[in-house]
């Protein structure tokens, strides 16, 4: 198999693993069709109409896909075709850099990162590289180096993400009747929140390696602009089922503290990215995310979990990773007596929570 220089060195450095994975994981599967399903789709022009009632249709159907689904597409979100078409060109030129200087030139805010370095077997790779942005850096002149015209393209569209990110929070805030909206924009803004730039190389050696491993997020809510390639993969009713991609659509997925939040009335839907054996997969993701020291904790009560802060929260997650390989996430913050709860999901490996 032949890569491009721009590629990482994914299979060398999981080349050892490869060839003993059958003492230490399942064996390796033939890629199979999973069953796509249709997310439910949102327009978004309805929350301004002059019909109140047709407001808060659109509104409780958000709210019903974050309870049912954890998952929902939304169309006419106010991020346009031009724009969305011209950070993808951005992002496809930034990819194509070379390796060396992708890992080494700082380029970013320093945040490239590629595949998963506690990986032990097949089961456990991500076959994939990122820039992982804070939104405070994506203006900044200095991050850029050579590529000035990705900053005024990346600043608008980071912008327009944590517009509709708000939007999003204050419907799904209102719906649990506590008013709390104010509170969503004091502990998050440009400060707290992230621009994820993905590329997943093409990867036709085996099924078992996935673009990104199963994991859920551990933020409020996640907004994705994905291409046409697909990949996106979530757990639904105990199966994994494949989500068909929308070109006028941007897939909106609820994170581990809003599940906390809302006392399991909203799900952090476990999800993942399978490899595609021929083609190359672009997305984009915005994360929105509190202050390290927001306290989160149920709305609803009797709570489910205790209280915590983000960085109490995002600190046992890295501690549970480095030390068994695995996310266990908010199963850790359950209160004595919440075990038997079927909202939570099944823990799994990430370095990217």
């Amino acid at each position: 198999m032949v890569h491009s220089d721009s590629d990482p060195p994914l299979l060398d450095h999981y080349g050892i693993l490869l060839s003993c994975h059958s003492t230490q994981c399942d064996e390796p599967q033939s890629r199979v069709t999973m069953e796509e399903c249709q997310l439910p789709l949102i327009d978004l022009c309805a929350l301004t109409s002059d019909d109140e009632t047709v407001c808060r249709a659109s509104a409780a159907a958000i709210c019903k896909a974050s309870s049912e689904w954890g998952f929902f597409q939304v169309v006419n979100h106010g991020i346009s075709p031009q724009l969305v078409k011209k950070m993808r060109s951005e992002q496809v030129k930034l990819f194509q850099t070379p390796f060396e200087t992708k890992a080494k030139s700082g380029l970013l805010n320093d945040s490239y990162r590629w595949g998963n370095p506690r990986a032990t077997c097949p089961n456990q790779f991500s076959w994939s590289e990122a820039f992982h942005v804070p939104l405070t850096k994506v203006s900044d002149e200095a991050c850029y180096g050579d590529f000035t015209s990705l900053r005024e393209v990346m600043t608008c569209f980071a912008a327009a993400m944590s517009e509709l990110s708000r939007v999003l929070a204050r419907i799904l805030t209102e719906n649990l009747g506590h008013g709390k909206q104010a509170r969503i924009d004091t502990i998050c803004n440009e400060t707290t929140c992230f621009l994820r730039l993905n590329h997943y190389p093409a990867c036709p050696i085996t099924p078992e390696i996935t673009g990104l491993v199963p994991h859920t997020d551990s933020d409020f809510l996640t907004i994705l602009c994905q291409d046409q390639v697909g990949g996106l993969q979530l757990m639904k009713d105990s199966k994994w089922v494949t989500v068909k991609p929308n070109k006028d659509a941007l897939i909106v997925n609820i994170g581990d503290l809003f599940q906390a939040w809302s006392n399991d009335v909203y799900k952090s839907v476990e999800h993942k990215v399978v490899t595609n054996a021929t083609m190359e997969r672009y997305s984009i993701a915005y994360f929105l995310c509190p202050y390290y020291d927001s306290w989160i904790e149920s709305i609803v009560k009797p709570s489910i979990y205790r209280g915590f802060t983000f960085g109490e929260y995002r600190d046992q997650v890295q501690e549970d990773v480095r030390k068994t390989g695995y996310k266990v996430g908010l199963p850790r913050f359950l209160l004595k007596g919440s075990d038997d709860n079927t909202g939570l999901y099944t823990p799994s490996i990430t370095a990217n929570s």
